[in-house]
């Protein structure tokens, strides 16, 4: 059991990469259609419909469901939209223009390097040796992916406003990391809301005009599954991995847009692909053999509410009725002090 709790948040966080990977080409081929601050807009937008319409249709059990957001969450959640649902994906829709999709895709790598160094750097995550070479072989397939000999000439534009994107969504995903035990559809339902209302009421004010027809449901499509169901298990993968690793995790993302890229749009790739998978899978290994650590460590008693299953020393209480599993309900962990292998999820944030 708790060797299936550790590979969960690996699948949750794989399943989030692949419907994100696949966005930027498909995305490139509705830009020529829609202006980029509405697409913007739109995709998020359909993330907000697709969740809406699975909560609507799903029956879930009430100790089923996880803790709704609260007045103390409002602030992480706002920077979110911000950086996130705002700024982010204008920026990329926006370098879309001016770059192909391969070249798009490629440069995803740089979010899992922001949500990385910003972890580290910011939010106090730890980070060992291992990890860094991860890090570092990543670094190098995206390098090496960018890397275009046949290309004549460099356009700093495109580059440069998805660098800007995915610093944000770097941010966004430590902002996120810290609400991440909390309902993670209302959460990206929320900000699809929110950030998609932004985008078209700009664009409106504007005067940009807001095509209607078959380029409008797909973007809508796009946006429920690479924006909304991809966000929702982002969320998940963030609550059991933390910000650093799942952003390094995340850095599979361009290796699928690189796919879909050949596929989709019918785009060329050179040798430089040998080297740049030698390394994403290096990178991969690194993080899988290895990923988790041991040591002594505290947790203080506290008292919260977040979706858990009774199979560990932490949820060993009481229920007087029949409950089924995993479940939500406020309950108390008691002060303890033991050793075994962790993430840095949301019970194991201490320093080292």
């Amino acid at each position: 059991m708790k060797g299936l709790a550790l590979k969960t948040p690996l699948l949750y966080i794989a399943i989030s990469a692949f419907l994100f990977g696949i966005s930027p080409p498909l995305a490139k081929l509705l830009v020529g259609g829609m202006p980029p601050l509405v697409l913007a807009g739109v995709l998020y937008l359909g993330a907000f419909i697709g969740l809406s319409l699975y909560s609507a249709g799903k029956r879930i059990e009430p100790e089923k469901i996880a803790e709704p957001l609260g007045k103390k969450d409002l602030p992480w959640l706002a920077g979110s939209i911000l950086t996130g649902g705002i700024i982010a994906p204008i920026s990329l829709i926006k370098g879309l223009t001016f770059v192909s999709g391969m070249a798009a895709s490629l440069l995803l790598n740089l979010e899992g390097i922001a949500t990385a160094v910003i972890a580290v750097f910011l939010f106090k995550e730890s980070a060992g040796r291992r990890l860094w070479s991860a890090l570092a072989c990543m670094t190098l397939a995206g390098m090496f992916l960018t890397w275009q000999p046949d290309l004549g000439e460099f356009n700093i534009a495109g580059p440069s406003l998805i660098a800007l994107a995915m610093a944000c969504w770097g941010m966004d995903n430590n902002l996120t990391g810290k609400i991440a035990d909390k309902d993670p559809v209302q959460i990206a339902r929320i900000k699809g809301l929110v950030a998609g209302t932004f985008s078209i009421s700009a664009a409106l004010i504007l005067g940009v005009e807001i095509p209607l027809g078959v380029t409008l449901v797909f973007a809508l499509l796009l946006g429920a599954f690479s924006y909304g169901i991809s966000m929702v298990f982002f969320i998940k993968a963030l609550k059991g991995l933390g910000s650093f690793r799942t952003g390094v995790f995340f850095s599979f993302a361009p290796y699928i847009g690189v796919i879909a890229s050949v596929i989709i749009l019918g785009e060329r790739i050179g040798w430089v692909i040998l080297p740049a998978t030698a390394f994403m899978a290096g990178g991969l290994w690194l993080l899988i053999n290895r990923g988790g650590h041991f040591h002594l460590h505290d947790h203080e008693p506290v008292i919260h509410n977040h979706l858990h299953v009774h199979d560990d020393m932490h949820h060993l209480h009481e229920h007087f009725k029949v409950i089924n599993e995993p479940h939500a309900h406020e309950h108390v962990h008691d002060e303890v002090s033991h050793i075994h292998v962790h993430w840095p999820d949301e019970c194991h944030r201490h320093e080292h």
